[in-house]
């Protein structure tokens, strides 16, 4: 199964990482399962599955059959798609529309300026307050801690 969900990333054109932020799931799930260390979960089966649910359940699960369900194709290089391309969709085509739209309660907001004049509040003063640590995190995931002495 590890060389299918391989074969769903190429295709898909995704990293293990934006693979793993598309499941909503752990980026080290994905890693351990890329390099051997596990097993795929029944719970990330079922987010495969879920969130792209023109795949195959059964080429996943068993290799049979094709990786994409009857009537869909695989997807085009993304970078060489055009405007006019066959296999181009609308954006609002995929969009679910919901029964209604609730509307933001707007009555009672005049009330609210008479209620912040009769809060009192405190100016905090900057001379209790020290820098007690800085954190600085780095795209490659690793950090460095500074204190000041």
């Amino acid at each position: 199964m590890k060389e299918r969900i391989k074969e769903i990333m190429d295709n898909e054109n995704l990293s293990p990482a934006k693979f793993a932020d598309q499941l909503q799931i752990n980026r080290a799930v994905i890693s351990h399962i890329l390099n051997g260390r596990n097993n795929p979960s029944l719970d990330v089966v079922t987010k495969i599955l879920s969130e792209m649910n023109y795949i195959n359940s059964d080429w996943l699960l068993n290799g049979t059959g094709s990786m994409y369900k009857d009537g869909f194709s695989a997807p085009t290089d993304k970078n060489e798609r055009s405007l006019f391309d066959a296999g181009a969709t609308n954006v609002r085509d995929n969009v679910i529309h919901s029964e209604y739209v609730k509307e933001n309660d707007l009555r009672g907001v005049e009330n609210t300026d008479k209620l912040t004049d009769m809060q009192h509040v405190s100016q905090v003063t900057g001379n209790n307050r020290k820098v007690k640590q800085i954190i600085i995190y780095y795209t490659d995931n690793t950090f460095e801690t500074f204190t000041p002495h």
